[in-house]
């Protein structure tokens, strides 16, 4: 059952939101029904400043919090067919909506809904104005990552080496060493053997932390200037002069 009057009076610059519960937009307007004054519509601002006008259908909403909310989802409504907010929704328009929505339109649903803040509501005019509401909605700006990959590149180091040479020493026959030499044959084919040693460098590699490296976010402020135009209504008046 539709609410009634009374419930959806305070509904004006509410927000709007789907069965998801996501927010659909602002609520600008509540139409009524011109054969019951039953409320059967709401205009919605919807986008990111609020420009565009989408009707969605009053049936089922309900308030849930400061939010109302519409089983319908958010797409469905911002593609619903685009209607000057004039005052009045002729039959085409309020047909084309109910096909929209998948709702049955028959004629006795041709009363036309008005808008509750038109010229037929009674004796006094009621002047409006846009006024423009600036938000913020978070969106996804980019991503950043950390990707550790291998590279190759060439070390030079100097190590000290050392190796054994042969040196040839000749030492006279002397008294002191007379015995030595002339101990065995005397005419005889003989070798002696040195062994020569010598270090080589040695390599060995071992994998060595270093650091640790992770992604952090700063939130960081700044302002941003939105301009857009509104609009305002004027009320002029003729004849006040007359007595």
């Amino acid at each position: 059952m539709s609410p009634n009057q009374n419930t959806v009076a305070d509904w004006r610059g509410r927000p709007l939101v789907d069965n998801d519960g996501d927010k659909i937009g602002t609520i600008d307007e509540v139409y009524l029904d011109t054969g019951t004054d039953r409320p059967e519509w709401l205009s919605v601002k919807t986008g990111m400043l609020g420009t565009k006008l989408s009707f969605v259908p009053i049936a089922q909403a309900q308030e849930a919090g400061e939010e109302i909310r519409v089983p319908y989802d958010k797409a469905q409504v911002k593609e619903a067919p685009s209607i000057e907010p004039d005052g009045e929704l002729s039959h085409e328009e309020e047909s084309g909506l109910y096909r929209h929505y998948g709702l049955e339109y028959s004629d006795q649903d041709s009363g036309s809904g008005y808008d509750t803040s038109g010229p037929t509501t009674d004796d006094a005019m009621t002047r409006s104005e846009e006024e423009l509401r600036v938000g913020t909605e978070r969106r996804e700006a980019g991503r950043a990552r950390l990707r550790k990959y291998v590279v190759t590149e060439n070390v030079t180091q100097t190590v000290p080496v050392e190796r054994e040479e042969v040196r040839v020493e000749r030492e006279p026959i002397t008294d002191s060493n007379v015995g030595q030499a002339t101990d065995g044959p005397a005419i005889s084919e003989e070798e002696h053997e040195v062994v020569l040693h010598e270090e080589q460098p040695v390599v060995e590699k071992r994998a060595v932390p270093k650091e640790r490296v992770r992604l952090s976010k700063d939130q960081v402020s700044e302002e941003a200037q939105i301009s857009e135009q509104v609009r305002k209504e004027q009320i002029e008046t003729d004849g006040t002069d007359r007595r």
